[in-house]
């Protein structure tokens, strides 16, 4: 993974939408912390993250957390958690888990090589064990 020159970190790229004041930023930034090691891999200027509650302290509460990545889908995630601190959590948990399913997705081009390289076969008890009857493993010699 190359190194992000400004890497996006949670107290950078947080806005606070709906239902929630500039007071109640810092408090949530905390919440959110342990999203930063997975937004390191991507810059800041090109990251955006705005979380928002409807009906809050209600019981038909409901968390948004919105992601914006450049060149990547928005992901949202919601939560209808009655407890407002539990359904941060779970917003924050969902998005870091469909960031990492996002990351595993886009597998990194420069280990295409890796992946076309065949396995080698394991012998069993009844095939021969001459390295010479395996043309895959023929010596250049006898080539």
């Amino acid at each position: 993974m190359s190194a992000v020159a400004n890497p996006a970190t949670v107290a950078e790229c947080l806005r606070v939408g709906a239902g929630f004041s500039q007071g109640d930023r810092n408090w949530i930034a905390e919440q959110f912390a342990t999203l930063d090691a997975r937004l390191a891999s991507f810059h800041a200027d090109a990251t955006e993250l705005e979380v928002s509650v409807k009906d809050r302290e209600a019981r038909g509460q409901k968390v948004t957390l919105e992601c914006w990545i450049a060149g990547r889908q928005k992901i949202v995630t919601t939560s209808a958690e009655e407890d407002l601190h539990a359904a941060l959590n779970d917003v924050r948990d969902d998005l870091r888990r469909r960031l990492n399913d996002a990351k595993t997705r886009q597998e990194p081009r420069h280990n295409k090589h890796l992946r076309d390289v065949p396995q080698p076969q394991v012998p069993t008890d009844d095939q021969d064990q001459d390295p010479v009857a395996d043309p895959t493993r023929a010596d250049a010699e006898t080539a």
